[in-house]
């Protein structure tokens, strides 16, 4: 099959579980005889790195030239203004609107057999009225959940009202948007449900479960010793710094009650000055930043927390922290849409105290802790594939070939 991929930047450095996903599903894609064109928008700024030329993961790639308006810079906050006083739609997706990137896209569909949007965020740039081969869009979250999640939970007012009023424009935008497609694949049967539910799709294709490479991300040898709980994500990501700071607040001090020693380890790019505030604020906790590799990290921790309560779509930094053989404990939004079982493959737990008790547990209780690691990792191993993904995903563009091909003839 001949596809042209568009994505709203490029793949490597893989620092997101947005960008591991997209990368390992194209890998997956030209292993098994796809003809891929990856186009993206390059910024001007940043240029294209030598290990993404060099990357198998797309036979032939092509970069739109794009200038960003970088978080806390003058034209940052003048672009949310003039987007908020004069737009209907949300910045989110306003920011990738680009004339010369659908001129891009339509040419390089072509001589395509499919086109696949990989998230939301180019979808403006696809024209309503459909011309070409069939389009499909790579929903790798609800993006109006994760709005609606993150107003409900915001503490401030002034934050809480801007949500609110972004949540109500992506609801509005992603509807009208998942319609310019001819099929929309989600990354859970939970997502796929709401789509159908709350948007009236009649082309959700169906659903891909997130994979993991078991061969890149191996068990330690022997669990942590030391009581340490890791948290990995991009922390420049607002439910991941909501997240960590709800579980500094509500729950770190009853787990330090509970286990004299702890400490906690934030793994993860571009940590906000909140994030950065708690190291200095507390000497019982690390923040690393950007890391060259996850998995010494990783390795280093009793137990990986996912404590978010916001969200959309699965987090892959569960299925590759159970790889690698670590304990998990989550929050049921952290850990929603993943086929795991609370007590066998992880804990679960949604307010403070059962969450810091069973963090503690974890930490203190090794027939437990080694149950949980060795359970998941089989889980990984035996199901979740990226080829097995792969074949899934082009078994859904199929029903959106097939429908295309009946409509013409």
């Amino acid at each position: 099959m001949k596809i042209l991929w568009v994505k709203s930047g490029g793949l490597l450095p893989a620092d997101t579980g947005g960008k591991r996903r997209s990368l390992a599903m194209l890998r997956a894609l030209a292993d098994l005889g796809h003809d891929l064109r990856f186009l993206a928008l390059q910024e001007d700024s940043v240029g294209v790195t030598p290990e993404e030329s060099a990357d198998r993961y797309a036979r032939e790639k092509i970069w739109v030239p794009w200038v960003a308006a970088a978080k806390g810079t003058p034209r940052f906050y003048a672009d949310l203004l003039r987007n908020f006083l004069f737009s209907s739609r949300p910045y989110v997706l306003e920011r990738y609107e680009s004339r010369l990137w659908e001129k891009k896209i339509h040419e390089g569909s072509e001589d395509r057999d499919l086109v696949v949007c990989d998230f939301l965020t180019p979808a403006l740039n696809f024209p309503a009225e459909k011309a070409g081969p069939p389009r499909v869009l790579f929903q790798h979250n609800v993006e109006a959940q994760i709005w609606r999640r993150m107003a409900a939970t915001a503490r401030n007012p002034i934050s809480r009202w801007y949500l609110s009023r972004q949540h109500a424009r992506m609801v509005r935008w992603e509807r009208k948007l998942c319609g310019r497609f001819d099929g929309v694949i989600a990354v859970s049967p939970e997502d796929a449900a709401l789509m159908r539910r709350d948007y009236a799709l009649k082309q959700v294709l169906g659903d891909v479960p997130t994979g993991v490479d078991t061969a890149e991300f191996q068990p330690p040898e022997t669990l942590a010793s030391e009581p340490v709980v890791g948290f990995l994500g991009s922390m420049d990501w607002r439910p991941n710094v909501e997240g960590v700071l709800w579980f500094v607040r509500e729950v770190l001090p009853a787990l330090r009650r509970a286990v004299p020693g702890v400490r906690l380890k934030i793994i993860g790019r571009n940590p906000t000055p909140s994030i950065r505030a708690l190291a200095a604020a507390h000497g019982d906790i690390e923040v690393t930043g950007t890391v060259d590799e996850v998995q010494p990290h990783v390795h280093g921790c009793r137990v990986i927390a996912v404590p978010l309560l916001a969200g959309g779509g699965t987090r892959i930094k569960i299925f590759e922290a159970m790889a690698m053989g670590v304990p998990v404990v989550s929050t049921t939004i952290g850990a929603e849409g993943l086929p795991v079982t609370s007590g066998e493959h992880l804990l679960l737990a949604d307010e403070a105290e059962p969450l810091a008790t069973s963090t503690a547990r974890v930490l203190q209780e090794a027939t437990l802790a080694q149950t949980l690691a060795a359970n998941a990792r089989r889980l990984m191993e035996q199901r979740f594939s990226w080829r097995q993904v792969a074949e899934a995903f082009v078994g859904h563009c199929q029903k959106a070939l097939n429908s295309s091909s009946g409509k013409k003839s």
